[in-house]
């Protein structure tokens, strides 16, 4: 679940009033994440805690948050992390935490973070952290996002 009082409280320090002015740049990235992953051909589930890092790596710009959207291995939405769009100061950083016991995404679950600025930004930084432990060994990883691009013939 996310934080108690949601990201805009949680977060208070981190955000900046969003930007008045045109956004007229936009990306999205998709970022993979396990809160449960299966081991031992299958017969066990192994689940973890996922923190999802959003960075604005911008050291003059705000970074326009439009949609954190968590999905399911079937591609369903499970949650929304924004009621309206929230903007990031240079430098700040939000985060999305997974409780280990909600294993609601599944094996195959995933984020969608939708940014935008008003003009040329530096790429904004998401990843999710996963963290847990199986028998008594505990692990952690590392989930990068990546950018979503079309592609194909135009």
């Amino acid at each position: 679940m996310a934080q108690s009082g949601g990201i805009e409280q949680g977060f208070a320090s981190s955000l900046t009033a969003v930007p008045t002015e045109n956004l007229a740049v936009s990306g999205s990235f998709y970022v993979p994440v396990y809160s449960s992953v299966s081991m031992s051909q299958g017969r066990l589930r192994a689940d973890f805690s996922v923190t999802l890092s959003i960075h604005n790596t911008s050291e003059t710009k705000p970074l326009v948050l439009k949609r954190i959207a968590y999905f399911d291995t079937e591609g369903k939405l499970v949650e929304s992390y924004l009621k309206a769009p929230i903007a990031l100061r240079p430098f700040a950083t939000i985060e999305v935490f997974i409780a280990t016991s909600d294993v609601r995404g599944g094996t195959g679950a995933n984020f969608v973070v939708d940014w935008a600025a008003t003009g040329e930004i530096a790429e904004p930084a998401v990843e999710a952290l996963m963290v847990g432990s199986v028998g008594p060994g505990h692990y952690a990883f590392i989930s990068q996002g990546r950018p979503i691009r079309i592609v194909g013939n135009n």
